[in-house]
């Protein structure tokens, strides 16, 4: 998995089988150099000779995620993997537009591992009129769910997106909004850091409450679900604009705005569409920010706010785990998709399977 932080590349080896549990193996994390993520980075805008760029980051990538399958793999494990679940890195997410775009040359990947190689998971539910995203919710719904407890698994990506898992209820999830996106993108431009280690900067900060008014106005928020979003609708150019429309703000103070942007859009999402949930249980890199962990049980007093360690997951590889599920679903020419969370016309196999 690499995904919209574009920090780098999350692998794990995992077994399922039939009336089991799955089991996580092992794991591996190879971080994104810094030129591979400004190349990355620049092609998710129009730019001259975007095509050879593109293609030429997929060669990148393909042989980063051959490393990191080598990492996993020693030849007397290599023999018994059915599949690499592969979802390449987002450049462009367009549902509206009909297409979605992942580059990673799975192709590639395949000839390198030796090891057959199932990606482009979301173009088909998009081709059957749905968002594409999240995908996640039905791997939730099969691992993480409970009979008798109102579940939501919330994934703090770069994107923040939330699975509804009702005793006995439909399986509901989408994109609520910015996860750790813009705090990372604001620390980089500001402290030359990845991200906000346990919130810290963002702690030093004041909430700037009109700009956090402006934030949360953004239309997507205010839009029902099945929907997705990415570096489209959140991005710095956006946020430079809301702050242009302002008196300066300290950096540390727009920290803490875009900290509690993302705690408080997620916990209104919950608020207003998932009522009487009981047990909150987080995954994905926000699980690790401390500061905001905390604002998230602040703004949902009575629930349990968790990480996913508490069900058996370390959150760090729900959605690593999440694509290998997925592509073993393709393998087994299952459905991949829940149409209640994408607004896809129906179950579809997702997936583009490279034979080894």
């Amino acid at each position: 998995m690499s995904g919209t932080s574009l920090d780098g590349v999350d692998a794990v080896l995992a077994e399922f089988s039939p009336g089991q549990a799955p089991r996580l193996l092992k794991t591996h994390y190879l971080p994104y150099s810094d030129a591979l993520r400004a190349k990355l980075l620049a092609l998710h805008a129009p730019q001259a000779d975007e095509i050879d760029l593109a293609a030429r980051a997929a060669n990148e990538l393909a042989e980063l995620y051959a490393c990191a399958v080598d990492a996993l793999c020693a030849d007397q494990v290599r023999e018994s993997i059915r599949a690499v679940g592969c979802h390449g890195q987002t450049l462009r997410h367009q549902p509206a537009r009909g297409y979605t775009l992942q580059i990673g040359n799975a192709a590639l990947l395949a000839e390198r591992t030796g090891l057959t190689v199932v990606a482009d998971f979301r173009s088909r539910d998009i081709a059957a009129g749905g968002q594409g995203a999240p995908l996640v919710p039905a791997f939730h719904a099969h691992v993480l769910g409970d009979a008798s407890r109102h579940r939501i698994i919330a994934n703090l990506g770069g994107i923040a997106n939330v699975t509804d898992l009702p005793p006995g209820g439909p399986v509901r999830g989408w994109d609520t909004g910015p996860g750790n996106m813009l705090m990372d993108a604001w620390i980089q431009r500001h402290r030359q850091q990845r991200y906000d280690r346990d919130g810290a900067w963002a702690a030093s900060g004041t909430v700037n409450p009109e700009l956090l008014g402006r934030l949360l106005a953004h239309p997507y928020l205010a839009s029902p679900p099945p929907k997705s979003a990415g570096r489209e609708q959140f991005n710095l150019d956006w946020l430079g604009n809301l702050l242009a429309q302002q008196p300066a703000i300290a950096p540390q103070d727009v920290q803490a705005s875009l900290l509690e942007f993302t705690a408080a859009s997620l916990a209104h999402a919950i608020k207003n569409e998932c009522r009487h949930a009981q047990e909150i249980y987080v995954c994905g890199g926000g699980a690790h920010n401390s500061q905001l962990m905390t604002r998230l049980a602040e703004l949902l007093p009575g629930t349990r706010v968790a990480t996913t360690a508490v069900l058996g997951i370390d959150p760090d590889w729900v959605e690593a785990m999440a694509f290998a599920w997925l592509a073993r679903q393709t393998l087994h020419r299952q459905p991949g998709n829940l149409p209640a969370v994408t607004g896809a016309r129906g179950p579809r196999i997702l997936g583009a399977i490279y034979p080894a």
